[in-house]
């Protein structure tokens, strides 16, 4: 089975953000950092999960299982709903990708051991900064 650790940051609220995504696929890691521009956290959280999807969708992995620390993350994918009606779009897009899979689950992790994903979000919050320069 494919892990894929997510994390969203942003250096403010909203601020220069962006995505962390840690593949390991038996051993054959990927790593991804993807500046999103000026976000919420939440957004950036959102958006990890979505370009994660995407990704794992573009490689043909059929089986995922994602790990998130992203409580907000876990409980909208888990109950298909979220309170705020702001990040809706965002959650359906990532259902409607969650779909594409035979198989995906989606896993509450603490921060400690999201760390990769981590510290590939904070590295394509400075590739954003960089690019507004």
């Amino acid at each position: 089975m494919i892990e894929v650790y997510i994390d969203g940051a942003s250096a403010g609220n909203p601020g220069p953000s962006g995505a962390g995504i840690f593949i390991n696929n038996n051993g054959d890691v990927h790593r991804h950092s993807i500046p999103l521009g000026s976000l919420e956290n939440h957004e950036a959280e959102y958006q990890a999960l979505i370009h994660g999807l995407k990704i794992c969708l573009r490689l043909e992995f059929k089986v995922v299982s994602f790990r998130t620390d992203s409580q907000l993350i876990s409980q909208a994918i888990e109950k298909e709903f979220v309170k705020n009606k702001r990040y809706s779009p965002l959650l359906s897009e990532a259902l409607e990708l969650a779909e594409q899979f035979d198989l995906f689950f989606l896993k509450w992790i603490p921060s400690s051991e999201n760390k990769a994903a981590d510290q590939l979000a904070r590295q394509a919050i400075r590739l954003n900064e960089g690019n507004e320069a």
